[in-house]
């Protein structure tokens, strides 16, 4: 699934009644989109693929590094201790983590048609999770996913007054709130900010 998808599903989660505060709305998001952290290897790969020694950092180690139970496990501990709720943090940062394990097993098939296996176990076995149905990243299936997720966000910004955006900026925020209430007028019972 694309990092936006992912992005989207694990602040959805976040939505789970007991995380009040925007610290912890966005530590259970930056769970969820965590695993991709091993992706950023693209950069470096691009940068040196003309040079007398490419790096294929992006091939190497995308799905290899943060793609398992073990980086769960340490992305969870690590956001429950600086989580004001820590238990129900770190539980949803986990979910989200693993959300990302299986959506990128369901849906990340590239248009070449390679899967991207997850070695869920890693680094103590190397046995790869895939799936013979993997839906390639462009399907239908992940569209209608992500347009669920984006309706499911709109509600939450009309009703409640904050989008995924506070994650960046609490001003940016405000204004996409205030944007999507102009578009999809105002709810009744919405919560103050």
């Amino acid at each position: 699934m694309s990092p936006v998808t992912h992005g989207l599903l694990s602040w959805v989660l976040a939505q789970t009644p007991g995380i009040t505060t925007r610290k912890d709305r966005a530590l259970i998001t930056i769970a969820g989109l965590a695993p991709d952290l091993d992706g950023l290897g693209i950069v470096v790969q691009w940068a040196t693929a003309n040079s007398a020694h490419p790096l294929e950092w992006f091939s190497e180690y995308h799905h290899r590094l943060a793609h398992n139970l073990t980086a769960a496990v340490i992305c969870a501990l690590a956001f429950a201790s600086i989580a004001q709720r820590k238990l129900l943090v770190g539980v949803l940062a986990f979910l989200a983590f693993v959300l990302h394990l299986v959506g990128d097993v369901i849906g990340a098939k590239g248009p070449d048609g390679h899967q991207w296996p997850v070695p869920l176990f890693a680094p103590f076995h190397q046995w790869e999770w895939t799936w013979a149905g993997q839906w390639r990243l462009d399907s239908w299936q992940n569209l209608v996913i992500t347009g669920v997720l984006v309706i499911i966000t709109i509600i939450v910004a009309c009703r409640r007054g904050w989008s995924p955006v506070e994650i960046v900026s609490p001003r940016a925020d405000a204004a996409v709130v205030a944007t999507f209430r102009r578009w999809f007028g105002p709810r009744p019972g919405t919560d103050a900010r």
